[in-house]
């Protein structure tokens, strides 16, 4: 389209009209357009017309309107003012925006799946930002970390699905609707060579290095000559277009995909990055640094000019050292030692021709004190050590002939242990595999379609104390496998009581359980099993803590033990001869990894069900199931007309205040009805 295709029109904006006139002397519209009907403001870049600057307008009928302006300045005053005559109140707050697309949508997310809702969604470079119709302005997406970008149905619903929730934006109106799906496609894609411009995980790394990092950590860790080898040329530029194209799809795969060509690949996008990993700004001072002859002194500087990196350049060299790190502790195998890796990635990394030899040394010192440079802690280093410990065992798995080089054998069980025809070896886990992802591969291998309102879950089962954990659904597998012992096994089945977990936690008042439930405690003294029974005691649990108190009455408790340190199993063993049949089999272990384990038992199947919901809840960010799953609407479940059920009462405030008004309640139920 160019300029000789506009026609010259005079407009005005006034009492929620857009019109449009042959010229500044008529007093009759060639057209109008009522904001009422508009759908969706569109900015387009710099001369995308033929003329300077344009903006796009859709409205409910199906229609666009392009009209341009010879003065960006003046095309975005009228952008401004016609989209603060047609948004709602409610999404005000996205007028402040710089948007490239602005409009209302119909979508659903969160526990609201049975009803589409109307939103208003503005789009700002990467960014999508949204707005309910109540308007509560939620947290925008990041559109270039999504784990799944694409279009169900016929072409009529887009889902976007990111680490904690997922989207369903509806395509109601054909027109506006595809230019959303083109918007949102190109804004979660890579846009440039810089690593900010690529598709990124959470923790601000490029997909594509991730990709490649894992497959070669599962595959390629023993491989010898590693990174040293080059791959096959043809292979390495169609691999490298096809992640850069859109990594979310890619799938590297064993068999597939050779190891030496997924390592060039890697070197060569390093090489080829714009601006670098350690940037034009800060390369040299990086190069200079090898010269300070005190170690102490180098390792502080190394540490300042990473703090200096972009965030995005600074994980992403966190993430490949690491995973240099852990090639090294192999090098007897692949004859890649800390010298060798420095060698290869020094000129990949610095873009040099590999004449400079402080590029190698940089490397080499990263790798030797990856430790102090990165800020690495205890419970990181462990990881590593536990993953490394793994990666081992199948190496020795390998070498006996059990296992082929690479993969990793894990006997999984779906619904329950039967026979050996029901177990499902799965020949491939990778670091990253969680147990949402596992429990799709072991449906996905059986043929069985997942409907609505089934939640299959993967279940680690503790034979020895009878009781099982259902996993949650972001938990890498890979740690777990590692952990478990010959009395243990995981099993995919369906979790029955989680819609009514889900439920349960989207009708409770506050954030904190508290109740009565009857406590057992197992010491040990010199090796002997030393049992205290079943007592009733008083339990708080919020986000940080859970508390026993020895009554309701208590002020202070008897033990308290942070969440995060607690794993919670269902079920108790039957020789101990539990009061009711709805208990939990607990584990503590604290920073010394001293060990504990005690049993919980509840009165009724519901509490049960609550309790362990808010465990679930406090140790997981409140993130219990992923939003795309359940479809429910949150709905107060009926409360238990019994006099001495507290639930009759619904209470607020701390801790203390809460013991207070159970203890005044257990003594006198009509105490707090009194002031009502």
């Amino acid at each position: 389209r160019d300029l000789s295709e506009f026609s010259r029109r005079w407009c005005t904006l006034q009492d929620g009209v857009l019109s449009y006139y042959e010229n500044d002397r008529n007093t009759v519209p060639n057209g109008e357009i009522r904001v009422e009907e508009i759908v969706c403001l569109v900015n387009n870049p710099l001369h995308a017309h033929g003329i300077e600057s344009t903006f796009e307008v859709y409205t409910e009928a199906e229609r666009l309107y392009l009209f341009g302006l010879e003065s960006p300045n003046s095309a975005r005053e009228w952008l401004k003012s016609i989209a603060k005559s047609f948004v709602h109140p409610c999404a005000e707050e996205l007028l402040t925006l710089d948007f490239e697309r602005l409009g209302r949508l119909h979508y659903k997310g969160g526990l609201t799946l049975e009803r589409a809702q109307e939103g208003w969604f503005a789009l700002v470079g990467s960014v999508l930002h949204v707005c309910s119709e109540d308007g509560r302005q939620q947290e925008p997406l990041q559109l270039r970390k999504l784990q799944e970008l694409s279009i169900q149905g016929d072409h009529e619903v887009l889902v976007l699905v990111e680490r904690r929730r997922t989207l369903y934006i509806q395509g109601e109106r054909k027109l506006d609707f595809l230019g959303w799906v083109h918007a949102i496609q190109k804004a979660a894609g890579s846009s440039g060579d810089t690593l900010s411009e690529q598709q990124l995980t959470e923790s601000d790394v490029p997909l594509l290095v991730d990709r490649c990092i894992d497959y070669i950590t599962q595959c390629g860790l023993t491989s010898e000559g590693i990174y040293r080898k080059s791959g096959q040329n043809s292979k390495t530029t169609s691999l490298l277009e096809a992640l850069q194209r859109d990594a979310r799809r890619v799938r590297l795969k064993e068999g597939e995909h050779q190891v030496d060509d997924v390592a060039n690949t890697l070197k060569r996008f390093f090489r080829d990055l714009g601006d670098g990993l350690f940037t034009r700004r800060w390369a040299q001072d990086w190069l200079w640094a090898t010269a300070l002859e005190d170690e102490k002194a180098k390792v502080g500087e190394y540490r300042q000019l990473l703090a200096a990196l972009p965030a995005v350049n600074r994980a992403t060299l966190k993430a490949l050292i690491n995973h240099l790190f852990r090639v090294q502790c192999f090098s007897g195998e692949n004859q890649m030692n800390t010298h060798n890796l420095a060698i290869v990635f020094g000129p990949t990394l610095f873009q040099t021709d590999g004449k400079d030899y402080k590029a190698g040394r940089v490397v080499e010192d990263l790798i030797s004190h990856y430790v102090e440079i990165f800020n690495v802690n205890d419970q990181e280093m462990k990881k590593q050590q536990d993953e490394i410990t793994a990666i081992m065992k199948m190496r020795e798995a390998s070498s006996s002939g059990t296992q082929q080089a690479g993969d990793f054998i894990c006997t999984v069980y779906l619904e329950e242990k039967k026979t050996e025809t029901e177990q499902i070896p799965l020949l491939y886990i990778p670091a990253t595999m969680t147990a949402e992802e596992l429990t799709f591969e072991i449906l996905d291998r059986r043929k069985i379609v997942m409907k609505e309102k089934d939640y299959w879950s993967c279940f680690e089962v503790n034979e020895r104390e009878e009781a099982e954990r259902p996993l949650h659904y972001s938990e890498k597998v890979l740690p777990i496998l590692h952990c478990l012992g010959t009395d243990s096994y995981l099993v995919v089945k369906k979790q029955m009581s989680m819609e009514n977990m889900l439920i349960y936690l989207a009708s409770r008042v506050g954030d904190c359980k508290h109740g009565m439930m009857k406590f057992r405690e197992e010491r040990n003294l010199l090796g002997l099993g030393l049992s205290t029974g079943f007592h009733d005691r008083y339990f708080i649990l919020n986000h940080s803590w859970l508390r026993l108190y020895k009554e309701v009455r208590s002020h202070k408790p008897e033990k308290e033990w942070p969440v995060r340190n607690l794993k919670v199993y269902l079920g108790v063993k039957r020789k101990l001869r539990p009061p009711t049949c709805w208990g939990f089999t607990v584990f503590y272990e604290n920073e010394k990894h001293e060990k504990q384990q005690w049993y919980l038992c509840c009165d009724t199947q519901a509490d049960l069900r609550e309790w362990f919901a808010t465990f679930l809840q406090v140790q997981n960010g409140g993130s219990l199931w992923p939003s795309e799953r359940p479809k429910m609407r949150a709905v107060r479940p009926q409360q238990d007309a019994r006099l001495g059920n507290i639930s009759l009462i619904p209470l607020r405030g701390n801790e203390s205040e809460m013991r207070n008004s159970v203890a005044a309640f257990a003594t006198d139920p009509l105490t707090l009805l009194r002031n009502v």
